[in-house]
């Protein structure tokens, strides 16, 4: 399909000026693969039955049928630069070490002793061999059985067939995917459209340069629903409809792709909700909260002329920042949310005006909590090089992400989620009735989540 078509009719009654419509009239043109709309068609409009946020029963179930099923990303290619560098990964009763063998290779070992099932990993780091802390058991990095205790007493076992069970990898844009299922499909036709896409955006060139963490009040989906969107901002967020034009959110579901779809954003441009913004509250705004335009140097004008700065402020300070010359990016590129899912719980950003990258799962086997976290990925230098990834830094129960200054003004924003999460867990408990009622096009994006999961499900539509 040409990237420019629109085969699919647009919502009437949806505000303007479009998404397409601002990017044409930009001062830095916006690459193909953000040129053309596809909105959602035919996943209907039922309700989301409100069961499958805290049943335990569908809890055990989407371990069996989705969790064990799919490709998901463990960690990222620059946690495992050296040999014996590994990251512990973990999804409900699940545990594998992923790491950096001697040949270079990235393997995925099940995390537990073939003894008696003692982790053998329980963090990250780097070690020459997997040794178990129980009896002694050790694997060298090929999952090779390399000292077996008291051999006189264990003639039963054959120490080349005792080797650490494997779960399937994949890489992709820096990011490193497991998936338990050996009969699993490639990684490279899971993915569908993400590659083609991501050409213009390369997230193998980035490090990861914060990643936060946090244990959240509700389940899974529900953290995830709420940062697929943004229909939400004007109540939760509405510090910020200056400079966010939230009601004219580009959706798009790519017909024929289950794994994959998008969202963009306009930002240096004001919500039409809001009525006529004063250009100068525009700046002023945007620069009062988001601290990487603090000290842009913003001319008043019309809208189009503002966004259009912010744009070239922020190609030279990236530029100058990654050491890496970007003054051929786009302004969206730059300056927008350009924020692509991949099912089930990766969301992945596009662009270098917000690097960010989001990952929810549960947590442990609680369908009523689960992990929700940020990473930020940052552009590494022309020649490669970068800082040491930053370790996951986990919250405590009673931080928010205000408490994490790498974030900076996405923290406050978070938090600003995070108490709404508290209360729609509690309210779908409460609610008497049977579903969670979603908006065709602004909402488009979680219907496909759910058409996607009733795939893997086996829900009948």
């Amino acid at each position: 399909m040409n990237l420019r078509e629109s085969k699919v009719a647009l919502p009437e009654g949806r505000p303007g000026p479009s998404v397409q419509e601002v990017l044409a009239r930009d001062s830095r043109p916006a690459p193909d693969v953000l040129r053309f709309e596809s909105p959602v068609e035919g996943l209907g409009s039922d309700d989301i039955a409100v069961e499958r946020y805290f049943d335990p029963a569908w809890h055990a179930r989407e371990m069996d049928l989705v969790w064990r099923k799919v490709w998901q990303m463990a960690c990222r290619v620059e946690e495992l630069q050296k040999t014996g560098d590994h990251v512990v990964y973990e999804i409900g009763d699940e545990s594998v070490i992923v790491t950096r063998t001697a040949s270079g290779e990235i393997r995925a070992y099940v995390n537990a002793c073939l003894h008696r099932g003692v982790q053998l990993r329980t963090e990250g780091g780097c070690v020459e061999r997997f040794k178990c802390p129980f009896h002694g058991f050790t694997w060298d990095l090929d999952g090779k059985l390399c000292h077996l205790p008291s051999p006189w007493d264990f003639a039963h076992v054959d120490p080349e067939a005792f080797r650490l069970p494997e779960v399937k990898v994949g890489v992709w844009g820096g990011f490193v995917f497991v998936n338990f299922d050996p009969a699993c499909e490639p990684l490279e036709s899971y993915l569908e459209v993400l590659p083609e896409h991501f050409k213009a955006f390369r997230l193998e060139d980035r490090y990861k340069a914060a990643h936060i963490c946090k244990v959240l009040p509700c389940n899974w989906k529900l953290a995830l629903e709420a940062f697929v969107e943004s229909f939400h901002i004007p109540v939760a967020h509405p510090q910020t409809t200056s400079y966010v034009a939230w009601d004219t959110t580009q959706y798009d579901v790519f017909p024929g792709v289950r794994h994959v779809n998008r969202m963009i954003t306009l930002e240096g441009f004001p919500s039409t909700a809001v009525g006529e913004v004063d250009p100068q509250e525009t700046i002023r705004q945007m620069q009062r909260d988001v601290a990487f335009h603090a000290k842009s140097q913003i001319e008043p004008g019309e809208r189009q002329f503002v966004r259009d700065q912010f744009a070239d402020a922020a190609r030279e300070k990236l530029s100058r920042s990654s050491r890496r010359d970007l003054n051929d990016q786009s302004n969206a590129e730059v300056v927008d949310a350009i924020q692509y899912f991949l099912f089930p719980n990766l969301v992945p950003w596009a662009g270098h005006g917000a690097p960010i990258c989001y990952r929810f799962r549960p947590y442990r086997n609680d369908p009523e909590r689960c992990v929700m976290e940020i990473m930020l990925l940052f552009s590494k230098a022309e020649d490669g090089s970068h800082p040491r990834p930053a370790a996951p830094h986990w919250l405590e129960e009673h931080e928010g992400w205000s408490d994490a200054p790498q974030l900076g003004s996405a923290g406050f924003v978070a938090d600003q989620d995070t108490e709404n999460l508290r209360r729609i867990q509690r309210g779908l408990r409460a609610t008497h009735k049977p579903g969670v009622t979603l908006a065709n096009y602004q909402e488009s994006r979680i219907r496909h989540f759910h058409h996607t999961l009733d795939q893997y499900m086996g829900v009948k539509p």
